[in-house]
């Protein structure tokens, strides 16, 4: 349940905090992003090598083209040719929007085969630093566990930080399609935990979100996409307050949902500063996605839920225990994230998150937050439960979202 608590020593202590995050922001520089980062030679040889080379006496197509005349490509190979190009191509064919989902997984199958290699040799370099070396051990972990079992991997780049994407359920006979959009902190390391946290990290929220589905709805055909393929910031320093990161992830975030197969709607479920990249997507978002959710919102670069300009309908929840309460919702000279998604004010649709645990605890089994999500996902509207600041948050809905643009 949201509170908007008014009280006068409440909202001097507020403003205390909100400055003490301002100054901490602007304390903490953005390079420490990128300083362990690795190099990307692998993916740009075969980025280059791709664009001199030739199937069936034809030029390859520009890794960069639109996804339809990606997917047109690819429909006028045969199976073989499909594949030998994946085998060949694995860092490109298993990221590029277009390809068939199949050969996706496979194409990055093999490039975590060669990824693992590569980590191990990086384990026994006696001239890396020992931080260099444990690194390599976690990487190391994270290619062995995503080769585990028949995984789906969508998106998969060990270049920097690192870049994935995971599918859970059946993408192509899909009816309803979630993606999950994580926010700061996102990488290749953290994009699964183990124990009580597990719920807490990309994978596991999405695992916990395609199960909350079937629930829900058990004839359904769902699928949900743990999205972690974009660069988010690396803790909360400069680059987690500006915007750029996130711009240049919605960039990424419409390309997967306009290389989606089908016709299925599709919902977004963006936590923390992922409902900035939400945000700054909306606006060019095809109609196919009829919900975006935001939940630990910090701001979604727009002042109200009509200015995202989206015909989406927009959600938004925020656990009472959500330190991100206490972050100034501003917006000056680019620093700061806009209008708090929770306020009524906003317009968007505020839900319950009754029972979700501070600000990674959203995704928990048995929590409002949870239900809610996957109601909302399935499109089983009238089951959502409203928070108590927006009695009707299921108001006006049929099976089409909102034309806010008219």
């Amino acid at each position: 349940m949201t509170s908007f608590d008014s009280s006068p020593t409440l909202t001097a202590w507020r403003a205390l905090l909100a400055l003490a995050v301002v100054f901490v922001m602007l304390a903490t520089t953005g390079w420490t992003a990128v300083r362990h980062q690795h190099s990307a030679a692998p993916r740009e040889i075969a980025l280059a090598s791709w664009a001199k080379d030739r199937i069936a006496g034809h030029a390859l197509p520009d890794v960069s083209a639109p996804a339809y005349r990606l997917a047109h490509f690819f429909a006028t190979l045969t199976a073989g040719q499909q594949v030998a190009l994946a085998d060949k191509y694995p860092l490109v064919v298993g990221n590029l929007n277009g390809a068939p989902a199949p050969l996706r997984y496979r194409a990055n199958r093999h490039a975590l085969v060669q990824a693992e290699s590569a980590e191990e040799r990086r384990t026994r370099d006696t001239q890396l630093s020992p931080d260099g070396r444990h690194q390599a051990v976690l990487r190391l972990a994270r290619f062995r566990s995503l080769l585990a079992g028949d995984r789906q991997i969508l998106a998969f780049d060990p270049s920097g930080r690192g870049r994935a994407a995971e599918v859970f359920g059946d993408l192509d006979r899909a009816e309803r399609v979630s993606v999950v959009v994580p926010g700061v902190d996102t990488n290749l390391l953290t994009l699964e935990r183990g124990g009580i946290r597990k719920n807490a990290a990309p994978v596991g929220m999405a695992r916990s979100l395609y199960g909350a589905e079937r629930s829900a709805r058990p004839g359904s055909r769902t699928a949900v996409i743990a999205w972690a393929d974009y660069t988010a910031p690396a803790g909360i320093g400069m680059n987690a307050a500006l915007g750029g990161l996130a711009a240049a992830g919605a960039v990424r975030l419409n390309a997967l949902v306009e290389a989606l197969p089908g016709t299925s709607d599709v919902s977004l479920f963006c936590h923390s500063y992922g409902s900035v990249v939400c945000g700054l997507a909306a606006q060019q978002l095809p109609p196919r996605v009829s919900d975006i959710a935001v939940a630990g919102s910090p701001g979604m670069r727009a002042a109200s839920a009509d200015a995202l300009q989206t015909r989406a309908r927009v959600w938004a929840m925020r656990d009472s225990d959500d330190w991100i309460e206490d972050v100034p919702n501003m917006a000056v000279g680019g620093l700061g994230h806009g209008a708090d998604p929770v306020d009524p004010a906003f317009g968007a649709r505020i839900v319950s998150a009754s029972g979700a645990v501070g600000h990674s605890g959203y995704f928990e089994p048995g929590t409002e937050s949870l239900s809610n999500f996957a109601a909302i996902g399935v499109g089983a509207y009238d089951a959502v439960s409203c928070a108590a600041s927006d009695g009707a948050c299921h108001r006006e809905i049929s099976g089409e979202p909102e034309d806010r643009r008219a």
